[in-house]
């Protein structure tokens, strides 16, 4: 629920400020429908099961959940990874050449991340890799177990893990580390702290975003990534239900967080949050005396 409304109130902003965004807020835009595309996708799946005690359905069913979520997984590794090398691109550039990332670049970028995502999540389906239950049976991903049994799964859950989740991690820490680095710099050379430029002020929050953002991500999916590759190196079984399940939940819940980071950094998101009205049988009215944006709003809910 936190999923679904958080990343549309995030994309229904988008389309009322379409005119006005700047390109790597389409990154933002694109992070938000891979989130959201895998609440709608695949949770509705998971829960029914978990009430079930035991997997809906039958092969058919498993392989999609885990196409789909291998699918948005690496879109949204990808696309941190994207906003990461942009952000250090724009913050290492000299103000006259900031603005030479267009629209259309980061539109060809976006959708090469989406065939690069597409691409790793049917190579199960054409016979390199593979995809299976989980061990607590309530869910499906890539099947861990085969990196010994088989040469076939070895192989893919090497390149995988390479291609689609050291390289893009490694890039993001570097990335934020060169950022922090340059703006660590640049307020050394300022001598007078209480005239720090607009500009330096907007840059730093623009760039904690971001790395609260990866960090979000990042740390949502590490005890998964540990679970999973202990089952690389050992038994299924010798983990309890239980220990495999929590990472798996815990995953999943990254994919709520980055509303209510860009509500805490973004100004004008809060803004435009205010302005909407939810329809589903609630109404939110804000009445205030003038536009000014400090002034108090009041609220009156009717159903």
């Amino acid at each position: 629920i936190l999923t679904i409304l958080g990343n549309s109130a995030v994309l229904a902003t988008a389309v009322k400020r379409s005119s006005f965004l700047k390109s790597p807020e389409l990154l933002t835009v694109n992070l938000a429908i891979a989130d959201i595309g895998m609440a709608i996708s695949m949770y509705p799946l998971a829960i029914a099961s978990a009430w079930n005690h035991a997997w809906l359905g039958g092969d058919a069913s498993c392989v999609y959940y885990a196409l789909m979520g291998f699918l948005f997984g690496v879109c949204s590794m990808m696309t941190l990874c994207a906003m990461a090398v942009i952000r250090f691109l724009v913050t290492n550039s000299s103000k006259s050449n900031s603005n030479k990332i267009s629209k259309n670049t980061v539109r060809i970028l976006i959708t090469f991340i989406w065939l690069y995502s597409l691409l790793w999540a049917i190579l199960p389906l054409v016979g390199w890799g593979y995809y299976g239950p989980e061990p607590f049976g309530i869910s499906c991903t890539i099947a861990w177990s085969k990196f010994h049994s088989s040469s076939n799964g070895f192989s893919f859950i090497l390149s995988m893990f390479l291609l689609c989740t050291v390289l893009p991690a490694l890039t993001i820490v570097a990335c934020y580390l060169g950022i922090a680095w340059k703006v660590h710099k640049a307020y050394q050379e300022i001598q007078n702290t209480d005239r720090i430029p607009n500009a330096a002020r907007l840059e730093k929050k623009l760039t904690l975003m971001a790395v609260l953002i990866s960090v979000g991500f990042l740390s949502s999916w590490t005890p998964y990534a540990a679970a999973s590759f202990w089952s690389i190196f050992n038994s299924s079984d010798s983990l309890q239900p239980i220990i495999t399940l929590l990472p798996c939940l815990f995953a999943k819940s990254s994919t709520a967080y980055n509303p209510f980071i860009y509500y805490i950094f973004s100004k004008t998101f809060r803004h435009e949050i205010k302005q909407l009205q939810c329809c589903c049988g609630w109404r939110v009215h804000f009445f205030s005396t003038d536009n000014s944006a400090e002034n108090s709003v009041s609220m009156m809910w009717s159903g």
